[in-house]
């Protein structure tokens, strides 16, 4: 693709990215960002495409229809293992740089911006905590081959997102991710850069990170907040959480949903699962939404003046009740829009995800929640405004 061609598709790309609802609340205050306007408002409205890399990808039909919906921008997570030379042989590599170039391909045909996200399993992080040295070769292995295709497309609509959820101490992170960024760049000199701090990459882990010395950078948290809530009728049967379903948001102690959910975990002796709700009951009192889960990295926003993406965010769909999770999902947009913050749901049609399972198609309820008025869930409040 000669520059003037890529030049004209990303122009395209950006007004269809532009048009339609507005990306942040009407009375937001951009930073004085140095990265670019217009890729902080693609990165404004999104999901996760978890799965795509190594399963099966969305159809085009439902890509469609949240594109039309408003959705902006697809977080592409790529299993880092399968693009790394220590585990993966080259043919598996092969194939899946071929499945992220369809990808990307797809994706810009349809208006989306693209965030490539390294996205490690176990056995890298077993390395990157045993093994810097050989952790760093295989990450730079990992970019030079995912930069090969990225490159291809407009540097405005594909971002390069260093390595999701760092498992690490934060000292080292922060030295790591410095060259990780000055590396990258030699290879993708125009794209925008996103990171996050350790610590499954919380708000409250972002003060502990410095901006990078790279101004061209979004910075990436994940919020979950509270847990007990977000992941209750957890998947694995050992978890305590998996005891936990019905429980409302907000959590307050003197509602009978909540004492009844007490009640229930002390007469069955789940020690643990109630262990955690009682912690709980007890930060909500201080922390009653997501506004206060949220500050610090507010606050730390304020003091630098860098730009903020909120890339991973849900609830699981299988203990929650329906009302409160939309409520949730609310509260946290809502907070991004006044703040001027991108989110990326996750995820599209798994656990979490935008799709209901009965009609294959993006949820209704989930999308009115997620895009704000009209259509905001009952009961679900304003985005407060701290500035």
């Amino acid at each position: 693709m000669t520059a003037l061609r890529r030049g004209l598709l990303a122009a395209a790309m950006l007004l269809s990215i532009s048009v339609g609802r507005p990306a942040f609340a009407d009375d937001c205050v951009p930073l004085k960002s140095t990265v670019s306007p217009a890729r902080l408002a693609a990165l404004s409205r999104g999901f996760n495409a978890d799965g795509w890399i190594n399963g099966a990808p969305p159809g085009r039909a439902l890509l469609q229809q949240l594109r039309k919906a408003g959705m902006s921008h697809v977080r592409l997570p790529v299993p880092a293992e399968r693009v790394m030379p220590r585990f993966a042989a080259k043919d598996e590599r092969e194939a899946s740089l071929r499945v992220l170039d369809g990808a990307l391909k797809q994706l810009t045909s349809l208006g989306y911006a693209i965030s490539v996200d390294l996205h490690p399993g176990e056995r890298f992080n077993r390395l990157h905590k045993d093994d810097p040295d050989a952790a760093r070769t295989e990450l730079q292995e990992a970019w030079r081959a995912l930069a090969g295709v990225i490159r291809s497309y407009p540097a405005d609509l594909v971002f390069a997102e260093l390595l999701n959820e760092p498992d690490i101490d934060a000292d080292r992170w922060q030295n790591e991710a410095e060259a990780l960024a000055a590396f990258v760049r030699g290879l993708l000199p125009a794209t925008t850069l996103i990171v996050g701090p350790v610590n499954w990459q919380r708000a409250d882990s972002l003060p502990r990170f410095r901006p990078l010395a790279d101004p061209d950078v979004v910075y990436a948290i994940h919020f979950y907040d509270p847990m007990v809530f977000t992941h209750q009728g957890h998947w694995d049967e050992r978890d305590p959480l998996h005891d936990i379903v019905d429980l409302p948001y907000p959590i307050n102690a003197g509602d009978p949903e909540v004492q009844a959910l007490r009640r229930d975990l002390q007469a069955r002796g789940a020690v643990k699962a109630l262990a955690m709700l009682d912690t709980a009951i007890a930060a909500a009192r201080d922390k009653p939404g997501a506004d206060g889960w949220l500050a610090p990295a507010l606050q730390w926003q304020q003091q630098f003046s860098r730009p903020i993406i909120v890339n991973e965010f849900g609830v699981l769909k299988a203990g929650a009740p329906r009302q409160s999770r939309l409520r949730w999902l609310a509260e946290v947009t809502a907070y991004a829009r006044a703040h001027c913050w991108g989110w990326a749901h996750w995820e599209l049609a798994q656990g979490f995800g935008l799709v209901d399972a009965a009609t294959g198609k993006p949820d209704p309820g989930a999308m009115r929640a997620l895009l704000g008025a009209p259509g905001r869930p009952e009961g679900a409040p304003a985005a407060r405004r701290d500035r």
